[in-house]
């Protein structure tokens, strides 16, 4: 069994190849802070897979390795990092990075600097551009699409009137384009006025969300439905504090919340929680990429559960794999993109195709439903929607 990766004081991955021949990988996340479980759980799972092939010999000769540096979901802390990743560490590509107001801040340097990022863990549009941005390319569903398709559940399956949908969002980029995508599903579906609405906001990397709350309890009528666009801490908190008030309307979280730690935060006594995913749950070995994905957490995870946020990077570093090997010379930052446009309509074993080309840089725009069971996270069917609502 190879063991979990060693890590240096700045945050980076100890080059245990003794070979200058890699194809370097750079990853800035957060690995302290409230939101160290998503990047922890990310870094985690493009490790794992990049171990697998480097074992198998690696990209025609040459391993793989990821420099992966600790910025604490903080975007000042993003800046330095990503620049030192391209032009000292001379990454090939940015991959798995975690958080919306820390890619805003990662753009402009890829762009400039004309690297890859690749597959972060955020489903903002401002990545989602159209056409796409070069240096840009995604696997994720969006969160627009995540907050539509809880919208398009409450109310056709569950019932519920457009004004009867609250929001609890980060008051940050993150946390606004949850609510953006939101409430265009709800205007969709009726709504004609913002107003109507109550939205209540908490500061990032904090846990003051007691006057968030206060503003959902005082509402009129107190909603049924809250879409949550925030960190697990946070959130696990503000649900809590809610059930303690006497709260009974259910709780949605964007995939970006990270179910494990939600999970583990809420305990098993908590119920009416779900959460959308953006890959589908890491349980079910009738996939082959989860089969693949356990298989590889057993040999190199270092005893690590499995997650959903782990196998979103073991599928990031997956289809990263795949084009690698379609690159017929040295790969570089230009052919690397130039590889992955070209794989057109591929397979993973995810269950569903997916798809890349010039004009679209996101792979999946599929959403699965979680909902919280005696403390873990279990596949939710939108048809149930009645039974998980308060009359």
């Amino acid at each position: 069994m190879i063991t979990e990766p060693v890590f240096s004081q700045t945050g980076s991955i100890i080059n245990n190849s003794g070979t200058n021949n890699e194809l370097i990988f750079g990853m800035s996340t957060a690995l302290t802070g409230p939101a160290a479980e998503l990047g922890k759980n990310m870094r985690l799972g493009i490790q794992i897979r990049l171990e697998r092939e480097n074992v198998n010999g690696g990209i025609k000769g040459r391993k793989i390795r990821l420099i992966a540096w600790d910025d604490g979901y903080e975007p000042e802390r993003t800046i330095p990092n990503i620049r030192n990743l391209i032009n000292q560490e001379e990454a090939l590509a940015i991959i798995g990075n975690v958080g919306t107001p820390t890619a805003i801040s990662t753009i402009p340097i890829v762009n400039e600097e004309k690297t890859l990022l690749f597959a972060p863990f955020t489903g903002a549009g401002v990545l989602r551009k159209n056409p796409p941005d070069r240096y840009v390319i995604n696997y994720r569903a969006s969160y627009a699409e995540e907050t539509s398709a809880m919208v398009n559940a409450l109310i056709e399956q569950g019932g519920l009137k457009p004004e009867e949908v609250a929001f609890f969002t980060q008051r940050d980029s993150y946390g606004d384009a949850g609510f953006t995508g939101g409430m265009n599903a709800l205007k969709r579906h009726g709504l004609t006025s913002e107003t109507e609405i109550v939205h209540s906001r908490y500061e990032r990397n904090t846990l003051v969300v007691e006057s968030a709350l206060a503003d959902i309890l005082l509402a009129e009528p107190v909603p049924k439905a809250i879409i949550m666009v925030g960190a697990y801490a946070p959130s696990a908190k503000f649900i809590k504090l809610a059930r303690k008030s006497g709260l009974d309307a259910l709780f949605l979280n964007v995939s970006f919340v990270g179910s494990a730690p939600l999970a583990k935060e809420l305990g098993t006594n908590v119920k009416g929680v779900i959460v959308t995913q953006v890959v589908p749950y890491p349980e079910d070995l009738s996939l082959p990429i989860v089969r693949d994905y356990h298989n590889d957490m057993d040999n190199y995870g270092g005893n690590k559960e499995v997650s959903f946020g782990s196998l979103e990077g073991y599928i990031a570093m997956e289809i990263m794999i795949k084009a690698l090997h379609n690159i017929p010379d040295e790969p570089n930052r230009e052919n690397i993109i130039d590889a992955l446009e070209n794989l057109g309509e591929f397979d993973i074993g995810l269950g569903q195709k997916l798809y890349y080309d010039r004009q679209d840089h996101q792979a999946s725009h599929r959403v699965w439903p979680t909902s919280l069971r005696q403390g873990k996270f279990v596949p939710f069917d939108w048809q149930n929607m009645p039974s998980v609502l308060v009359p």
